[in-house]
């Protein structure tokens, strides 16, 4: 009797995957062991590069917090030393947004801090 493979699942598993390295350069999107190598080492640098977003844009926002701060002769140190000696609870993403977008508010805020 002739060896059963059960060729539906397993043509169906290798589909799947095919399907996801639809956009890749040459044998990366169509020879399956080259694309399934390709496809797994996406998924570590997803992986990987979730956690550099955060790390970049952390860098980010204190660039720009920093580059706010020394308009108004503070270094960015002095800003947030300054802030959390007063007690105002405001994150880093907001304060550069509003460095960026409403300097008024910015400058509100580090009057605020110079003078207490």
């Amino acid at each position: 009797m002739p060896r059963s493979v059960n060729h539906v699942a397993s043509r169906a598993r290798r589909k799947k995957i095919l399907k996801l390295t639809r956009g890749y350069f040459g044998c990366r999107r169509n020879v399956w062991t080259v694309a399934k190598n390709t496809w797994e080492k996406g998924l570590t640098y997803a992986y990987r590069d979730r956690k550099d977003k955060k790390r970049n844009f952390r860098a980010l926002w204190i660039q720009r917090i920093n580059a706010a701060a020394r308009m108004e002769d503070l270094s960015y140190s002095k800003l947030m030393g300054l802030i959390h000696k007063s007690g105002i609870e405001i994150n880093r993403k907001v304060l550069a947004d509003l460095a960026l977008n409403n300097p008024v508010a910015f400058k509100a805020i580090v009057d605020k801090v110079k003078n207490a």
